[in-house]
């Protein structure tokens, strides 16, 4: 008698994500900047700023490498404005950012991010969370259209649904789920469960 093994989920890619996120970098205009996020403390600026800082967070943290980018607690720094060639610079470190998270051992063992350590198998889909979240705030606040990959919307709701009831296991990084009805589309529901209400415009 022969058994069977189911083989292994495949690792998430960060690259659709990275490159989505990209393209709506490409379409926000300057005079954009200073507009309201769905990020209640960050106008648009700001948000780009912490895009940038996590982008090589998350890089160091596939690398392993325990460093000031990954040793800086969430929100203890106020990121810096993005720097003036930050419509290059940016794209260029979302596109490492990815391509770090796409080597097998990146998510093997533990790392560290936001000045905690963890497995990284839990940090690359934090990583990827942030990506997809993220980019929902910045086609928001620019008036983009948002088209995220169905998977990476599965996968970000898995990894936040095990803490909508749990303040603790939320910790600083969301606010209080909002509720969704549950045959609203997947990226509503990932929305409101990231503590942010899907139907956010300014």
């Amino acid at each position: 008698m022969s058994s069977e093994t189911s083989a292994p989920a495949p690792l998430p890619d960060l690259g659709p994500a990275a490159a989505e996120l990209t393209r709506l970098l490409e379409g926000v205009r300057d005079e954009q900047l200073e507009v309201p996020t769905p990020c209640p403390a960050y106008v648009l600026r700001d948000l780009l700023s912490h895009i940038a800082g996590l982008s090589v967070a998350f890089r160091d943290a596939a690398h392993k490498e325990f460093v000031p980018s990954t040793s800086t607690a969430p929100g203890s720094v106020r990121p810096p404005a993005p720097a003036g060639d930050w419509r290059k610079s940016m794209p260029e470190n979302l596109a490492a950012m990815a391509d770090a998270w796409r080597d097998p051992a990146a998510w093997e063992g533990e790392t560290q991010a936001g000045g905690l350590t963890f497995p990284a198998a839990i940090a690359g889909r934090v990583a990827l969370d942030e990506l997809v979240v993220h980019g929902w705030d910045v086609a928001r606040a620019s008036g983009q259209t948002y088209r995220p990959a169905p998977v990476d919307l599965e996968v970000s709701y898995g990894l936040l649904a095990p803490s909508k009831d749990d303040p603790a296991a939320r910790g600083t990084a969301f606010g209080p789920a909002v509720d969704v009805p549950h045959e609203a589309p997947m990226l509503d529901r990932l929305i409101g469960m990231s503590g942010r209400d899907p139907g956010w415009a300014h």
